[in-house]
């Protein structure tokens, strides 16, 4: 184990305990990690919501080896203060990771570089460690796992009987996820081993990993009974770091010539397929609190076969009986259950909006012109404004390296262009910036605007906002380097930034993230600068439904909105643009700010 490893911060919400679990549930998910993956490598600190809580006896009922500290919200750190729990943040008080994916992919990530020989551990992050990475505003996994299973489990336990007697949607949403068939990345190679050992009906040894499995130093009983799946072979033996045998490996001739299309699904081990991963550890706590309370109203879960399954499932895996212990959690011996009529779990699944979005348009006419034509009958066209600041530029040679954006590992050319939409942003947000201002560089990347406004602006304090941990250390480095004190950095989807600001930035917020920031800034009144994605293409999410002005609802279907949007940055070349600014008449709902508003988009943004 590495010794020099620098310990961080992390907190957690508490609102109360009931029964085996702690809530919100954010924080249970957070310390089952904790002891399933025994990492002692944070200082663990728990924020009350109210002020009448007994310290000694929450403490007490924590994980039995785990050290808690309990904190107001007023005295966390003042970038904590702008973000939703759970949060981790570095001693420097300068990085912030915050939100419940971020936070435990974190956690999994500083366990493994601590300890290396705990590769169970890093295998939680799943194929090319993806495992709930896509933020929860675009990902309906992601969002299903981090925010509305734990929501419906807190709302299914505070109701009153009478107002429980139902299944939570979302339970049931999770429910008919583990009847999809699953791919992975080697798909058609197992799918076709599977279809062999369909057609051997084969009998072979599997693990059966029950308390002799979960023990250290006992060996792994081996059972001689019919083979219950190829699924449960390779998903164990992957656990157990064992190889699938030669004989399940090899294909027959009529087996490697039988199409794609005959070949069997596979079906789910666990939550994401055939592989225990860190939405296993999310889901458990929740699903755990729900079947037990189910259990006490004398509920019957006919109806939830699949997850009574992988509940069994999930406690044979090595590791999560212990972990359990640690955490107070009485697992239950759930009963196999028979598959429920597909009829009875129908009319609790709305049918995705995407397919929706494909059967409105079905007089749907390709390319811009007709699309323009329609907005231009009805009146609608793009207008521009001069140049705010048309003589207004960076001295990019008497700038420090670090603040060049090719410090950040991107071409010259690209670099020269980056410049160039450099030198629009900052000028108009040096006309609307004061001493004190915060500025939030949203979908910061690699920080090339919240630098330069950092270095430019010492008066005012900026915040830099971005999922991606890689993009953020970048950026991190390169403000080191300057020896910045007025900048901060949050790794976290837009949702877990509730704090307070005056100026909001984005330059290149991928799809609807642009939609995302402007909707934030609103909330905030906060005045906003904004280029939106040079791509042009967005897609309907939980959040967000295109078109969204009502003059555009009225005129343009959801596809026609996308052609509309792709023509203006082609056709107006805004990427390269750096002499006009696009100004927008602003048809729907929103409000005009008291501060100016300038604002790089296509009428699509309105």
């Amino acid at each position: 184990m590495k010794d020099s490893v620098a310990e961080e911060h992390l907190y957690l919400g508490f609102s109360h305990q009931y029964r085996d679990g702690i809530f919100p549930l954010h924080t249970s998910i957070s310390l089952f990690l904790l002891s399933y993956c025994d990492c002692k490598l944070f200082k663990v600190f728990l924020v009350p919501t109210g002020e009448d809580v007994d310290d000694q006896f929450v403490t007490k009922n924590l994980l039995d080896d785990l050290e808690v500290h309990f904190i107001s919200r007023r005295q966390l750190p003042v970038v904590v203060q702008s973000c939703c729990l759970p949060a981790v943040v570095v001693s420097d008080g300068k990085f912030c990771r915050a939100g419940l994916s971020v936070v435990l992919r974190h956690i999994i990530q500083k366990t493994y570089e601590a300890d290396p020989s705990k590769k169970d551990v890093l295998e939680l992050l799943g194929f090319k460690k993806t495992c709930l990475k896509a933020c929860a505003e675009v990902s309906q996994w992601t969002r299903l796992c981090e925010i509305s299973i734990p929501l419906a489990v807190e709302g299914f336990l505070m109701a009153s009987p009478e107002h429980c007697q139902s299944i939570p949607p979302d339970i049931l949403q999770l429910e008919r996820k583990l009847g999809e068939p699953v791919r992975v990345h080697n798909d058609d190679k197992i799918r076709r081993q599977k279809l062999q050992q369909q057609k051997a009906g084969a009998k072979a040894a599997v693990p059966v990993l029950g308390k002799e499995g979960t023990e250290e130093g006992k060996p792994v009983e081996m059972h001689e009974h019919p083979l219950p799946s190829l699924e449960l072979s390779i998903a164990f033996s992957k656990l157990l770091v064992q190889e699938v045998s030669d004989a399940v490996n090899r294909e027959a001739p009529h087996i490697r010539r039988t199409k794609t299309s005959d070949l069997p699904p596979l079906d789910h081990v666990f939550a994401e397929g055939l592989y225990f991963t860190l939405a296993d550890i999310v889901l458990l706590p929740c699903i755990h609190q729900f079947l037990v309370s189910s259990k006490k109203q004398g509920k019957n879960l006919v109806n939830l076969p699949l997850i009574s399954s992988w509940y069994r499932r999930v406690q044979e895996v090595p590791g999560i009986k212990k972990a359990a212990a640690k955490c107070h959690m009485e697992l239950l011996q759930l009963p196999e259950l028979t598959s429920a009529p597909e009829e009875q779990l129908q009319d609790f699944s709305s049918v995705p909006d995407e397919l929706e979005e494909e059967n409105e348009d079905s007089h749907f006419i390709g390319g811009p012109r007709p699309t323009m034509t329609k907005l231009m009958e009805n009146g609608i066209e793009a207008k521009f404004s001069p140049h705010p600041c048309p003589d207004w530029t960076l001295d990019w040679t008497n700038l420090p390296s670090a603040v060049n954006p090719g410090e950040g590992k991107m071409s010259r050319d690209r670099a020269l262009r980056k410049q160039q939409q450099l030198n629009n942003l900052v000028a108009a947000v040096t006309k609307l910036a004061k001493p004190g201002d915060v500025i939030v560089d949203f979908c910061s990347g690699g920080g090339h605007v919240g630098i330069v406004l950092a270095h430019m602006m010492p008066s005012c304090q900026v915040v830099l906002i971005e999922n991606k941990e890689l993009s953020l250390m970048r950026a991190k480095d390169r403000s080191d380097e300057l020896g910045l004190n007025n900048i901060w950095f949050i790794q976290a989807n837009l949702d877990y930034f509730n704090g307070t600001f005056n100026i909001g930035v984005a330059l290149h917020a991928c799809g609807v993230a642009t939609d995302m920031v402007i909707e934030h800034c609103i909330k905030a009144r906060a005045a906003f600068v904004i280029s939106p994605c040079c791509y042009g293409f967005i897609q309907n999410t939980v959040k967000f439904k295109y078109p969204q002005s009502h003059q555009f609802k009225e005129i343009l279907s959801y596809k026609e909105s996308n052609v509309w949007g792709l023509w203006i940055w082609i056709g107006h070349g805004l990427q390269k643009n750096t002499t006009t600014l696009s100004k927008l008449h602003l048809w729907s709902q929103r409000v005009v700010l008291q501060r100016t508003i300038c604002l790089w988009a296509s009428l699509l943004r309105v």
